[in-house]
């Protein structure tokens, strides 16, 4: 009886098997890891290179099998690399040709003694086509690719928070687009950087492990402690998980740093010297330990492993948001916006990619239009965490090829930002975080018609602000929305004079914040004075029927709302003192 039942169902086996073609194609596909496939060669299937609906299906797998098998990545991802070298992204890219013995109903691989792809020299062209991205063919020249982040993602799962994608109905009625918001401030240090920072320390065990320079539950004491140069979010990420994997962290802080900070990285058990004037002097000093001590410098946005750590925010946002047709990413060094446009191009070709950084602080935007990293004279800004003079040669050859362009936003714009994330969305972030919405709001970068009703995911970073400087973004941020008005206006100095101007005020429906007087610098009649009010309005209209109101009641102003002349049309500074009476 048993003997009939295996009879039976090898028959049926038999009768169902599938073609000697799609056995091999099976084979060279889910059979990973053994001798047959090698290691790190690519994947080439004749569904793979059939068309862009076959093709989206490669990088479903490469997540599935990337979930239950680390092991399993580095072969399947280097499939993901030849689906993202080959993608549609545009008219302007290349498709690669594939010449793969499996054409011919063979079931041989492509060699990895095989020649390169040859690269196409690019075009030439003026400096707008410079910011936007330049492919390149070998993806495996790269500093990082999808196979990486692949293996990234599984390692650090664990340590991290795993940040939702919220949508946002009030965000997206202003800018005229489904927004949804990565919150990327809810992790335990409050930025990204804990991404990049965790596999980094990771891959330092792993390296270890495997050089045997450790045995037991005691390996992690034989390591070399882990350097970094930092005044704020890096350091912070490192110092949390070097204390949660018992490695030494050793921070150098600027004399600006913030007190909090320096404070918080203590609580975590890092090192911390105060060193430099700024960022630049803290790195250098940090680089002669690494020599004298022996430590390892963990570079916060250009060391690879901190790439694939960002880059996995890329991965989360396809599994959150399947149907983005955008992602628009803030730029500091480009460690982020490289890790996240790579997975985001991989999965999702079409998707656009946008980068976004201070118009204070546009180096990547300089290095773009120079071809390579070069320095750029960083000014003050809100978005502080962005404030990098350079960007890394690493995170600016990957991100490159894959972000398709990158703007600036104003100050101005980055309150605004703060302003409606914290009005709209009860959500607390630092400039850099908020510097993505920033060029999405009206009058912003990327304030474009190709944007108007699109699925749009806005990565906020980073949410570590200082309460004494949130105040100030905030009254900037009113001040740039016109809720809140500064004015001068010229009124009698005799009893009642003020007394008729806040008349005007309280009819108009002005709250007065702040109100002064003075006489010094009036150079007219003595019977006048100077009158500066700071009042609290609804908005723009209302701050223009309030500036109307009192010009019509013949108060000389100078108005902050816009560069628009005066009633009488007179450039003369003297109205402005105050000789219309």
């Amino acid at each position: 009886m048993l003997s009939a039942n295996r009879t039976a169902i090898r028959r049926k086996l038999v009768t169902s098997a599938p073609s000697p073609r799609t056995t091999r194609s099976s084979r060279r596909c889910f059979l990973v890891g053994k001798n047959r496939i090698g290691n790190g060669r690519t994947i080439r299937t004749r569904a793979a290179r059939s068309s862009e609906s076959s093709r989206s299906r490669l990088p479903v797998a490469c997540q599935i099998l990337a979930a239950t098998n680390s092991a399993q990545i580095p072969v399947l991802a280097s499939s993901c690399r030849y689906f993202s070298s080959s993608r549609s992204g545009g008219d302007d890219d290349k498709t690669k040709t594939s010449t793969d013995d499996d054409d011919h109903g063979t079931d041989s691989e492509s060699s990895s003694d095989d020649a390169p792809d040859q690269e196409t020299a690019p075009p030439a062209t003026n400096a707008s086509d410079s910011l936007h991205r330049s492919p390149i063919s070998n993806l495996d020249t790269l500093p990082i690719t999808f196979s990486d982040i692949s293996r990234a993602n599984v390692s650090i799962r664990s340590g991290i928070v795993r940040t939702p994608c919220i949508p946002s109905p009030f965000l997206s009625e202003i800018v005229g687009a489904n927004i949804y918001l990565k919150t990327e401030q809810r992790q335990f240090t409050g930025s990204f950087k804990e991404r990049g920072a965790r596999y980094a320390i990771q891959r330092l065990l792993q390296k270890q492990q495997e050089d045997g320079g450790g045995s037991g539950s005691g390996r992690t004491k034989d390591l070399p402690g882990v350097i970094a140069a930092s005044a704020g979010n890096h350091a912070l990420a490192l110092a949390y998980h070097g204390q949660q994997l018992n490695i030494p962290v050793t921070v150098v802080m600027p004399t600006v740093a913030p007190l909090a900070k320096v404070d918080k990285c203590k609580k975590f058990g890092a090192r911390i010297l105060i060193e430099g004037s700024h960022i630049g002097e803290s790195k250098a000093y940090a680089e002669t330990l690494v020599e004298s001590q022996g430590l390892v410098y963990v570079n916060g946005y250009d060391d690879p492993p901190i790439l694939a750590g960002a880059g996995t925010i890329g991965i989360e946002i396809i599994d959150d948001v399947p149907d983005v047709d955008a992602v628009v990413v803030p730029v500091g060094g480009a460690g982020l916006i490289a890790g996240v446009s790579c997975a985001i191009k991989t999965l999702k070709p079409n998707t656009d990619v946008y980068g976004v950084e201070p118009e204070f602080a546009a180096s990547y935007t300089a290095a773009l239009e120079a071809g390579k990293p070069v320095p750029f004279d960083v000014k003050p800004t809100l978005g502080d965490g962005l404030a990098v003079p350079i960007v890394g040669p690493h995170a600016f050859e990957v991100a490159r090829h894959y972000v398709d362009e990158c703007v600036t936003c104003t100050e101005k714009d980055i309150s605004l930002a703060i302003l409606r994330l914290i009005e709209n969305e009860k959500l607390v972030v630092e400039g850099g975080g908020a510097s993505g919405l920033a060029a999405l709001l009206p009058g912003g970068s990327l304030d474009r018609p190709e944007l108007k009703g699109k699925n749009i995911v806005v990565p906020l970073c980073g949410g570590n602000i200082d309460t004494t400087t949130l105040g100030r973004v905030l009254d900037r941020g009113l001040a740039a929305d016109h809720r809140l008005v500064n004015f001068e206006a010229v009124v009698s100095d005799r009893p009642g004079g003020i007394a008729r101007l806040t008349e005007v005020l309280y009819d108009e429906g002005a709250s007065i914040k702040d109100i002064y007087h003075e006489r010094a610098w009036l150079y007219t009649s003595i019977d006048q004075v100077r009158v500066k009010c700071v009042v609290e309005l609804q908005g723009k209209d209302h701050a223009m029927r309030l500036k109307k109101a009192l010009c019509d009641r013949g108060y000389p102003l100078n108005w902050n709302i816009d560069d628009s002349p005066t009633p009488t049309g007179s450039a003369d500074p003297g109205y402005l003192m105050g000789l219309r009476a």
